[in-house]
């Protein structure tokens, strides 16, 4: 095979790719639909309020202890301004509630029957942190472009694509009964190719990496589906997870699982792919007398290290997710074969194993590809190839 016949199959295996995924999400994309909410349930609309006092009270459960009742001022609503009382001695945390805190409160709903004046009027959701958060979010974004100026820009917008892509696309097509596999598969390819392509242009290192992270993916989900048939994953392991299946009995909870481990395994690979051809780049650009294969072998012996960090950054990432489970265990003194049966822990186990596999493979076909494209590259592409190359 030439040079010019190699690179041009490369191209258009992703050009076929992306057409596929074009065609997937208008095939999928959930227009002109509305999701309904289940009879019966509470609508997500809070109030900001700033809390003036907190005072103890006797509480009405036996054996119970440090209740209290919050007055708090609204800030928002038609009764802004005037004064709201709820329990602050429940949801496990309500105890950090203290004068000048700025809280979230949802109006109850008097049941037909009930006497308003026994029913707390406003109940205490959380607190206000939008403010803050929005100050965390300025921060990165600065922090973003002060290092990396134009690239850095570019990497927001393929951020900011990213969310819209799964806020509009993965989440609805999800809640209206498509297969979850198959909308975080188009999801995860739509996102993949609109991020390599406006952080890194449309070059022969991004054809390498969406290449190697699309057979990457591949491998991941076929794991991924095989390893969750054979431990019996339900997707039942969390209570958000009950509550979806009766208020939404046409989503897949299993299929959901298994969404969330395409996406979750996603962003790892993007960093793998694009790290390591960026490498093979970098080493052909040194040295431009290098072979496809001495830039493989050189390249890979990169590849075993950035792999080993990132695998441990994986691991790390769902053991954390899962503590809070593992240490409720621990408090029970359940043994570790209890533990690691138990869905929840096994779930993030299989998550954690199918990503990390999907991972390592993407080390070898990722430098392949690169290489190959690398060695078929004229000297002046090479410099321009060696000055767009990613770091860490």
């Amino acid at each position: 095979m030439s040079r010019d016949r190699g690179a041009r199959a490369a191209t258009g295996l992703v050009i076929a790719l992306a057409c596929a995924t074009v065609v997937g999400l208008i095939t999928l994309w959930p227009a002109g639909q509305s999701i309904e909410p289940p009879e019966g349930s509470v609508a997500g609309a809070t109030l900001r309020a700033e809390v003036v006092s907190v005072s103890a009270v006797e509480c009405q459960v036996p054996e119970q202890r440090g209740c209290r009742i919050a007055e708090a001022r609204l800030a928002e609503g038609p009764d802004r301004g005037e004064m709201a009382r709820f329990a602050a001695d429940s949801a496990g945390v309500n105890e950090l509630v203290d004068v000048g805190d700025d809280v979230r409160l949802v109006e109850n709903e008097v049941p037909p029957g009930a006497d308003p004046a026994e029913i707390q009027r406003y109940a205490f959701t959380g607190f206000e942190r939008r403010s803050t958060l929005g100050w965390l979010f300025a921060g990165f974004v600065a922090i973003v472009l002060a290092l990396g100026r134009w690239r850095g820009l570019r990497s927001l917008f393929g951020l900011a694509l990213s969310l819209l892509l799964v806020g509009a696309f993965v989440v609805p097509a999800i809640l209206h009964g498509s297969e979850p596999v198959l909308v975080a598969v188009v999801g995860a390819m739509a996102i993949m190719l609109c991020t390599i392509f406006l952080a890194h242009g449309g070059g022969p290192k991004s054809v390498a990496a969406m290449l190697g992270t699309a057979a990457s993916l591949g491998i991941t989900v076929a794991l991924a589906v095989l390893f969750t048939g054979l431990t019996e994953l339900s997707g039942m392991a969390s209570d958000q997870s009950v509550l979806l299946a009766v208020g939404q009995e046409q989503v897949s909870l299993r299929g959901l699982v298994l969404a969330g481990m395409v996406i979750g395994a996603l962003g790892v690979l993007d960093d793998v792919t694009v790290s390591q051809a960026s490498a093979v780049m970098a080493l052909r650009a040194a040295d431009p007398r290098q072979g496809a294969r001495e830039l493989y072998r050189r390249a890979l012996s990169i590849g075993r290290d950035h792999v080993a960090a990132t695998v441990n950054t994986l691991v790390l990432a769902y053991v954390g997710a899962a503590l809070p489970t593992v240490l409720l265990f621990s408090v029970a003194g359940t043994s570790f074969g209890e533990v690691v049966n138990n869905e929840a822990v096994a779930q993030e186990i299989v998550a954690t194993l199918v990503g990390s596999i999907g991972l390592i493979a993407a080390v070898p076909l990722t430098t392949a590809l690169a290489a190959m494209l690398a060695a078929r590259l004229p000297a002046t592409s090479l410099e321009r190839a060696a000055a767009h190359s990613h770091a860490h």
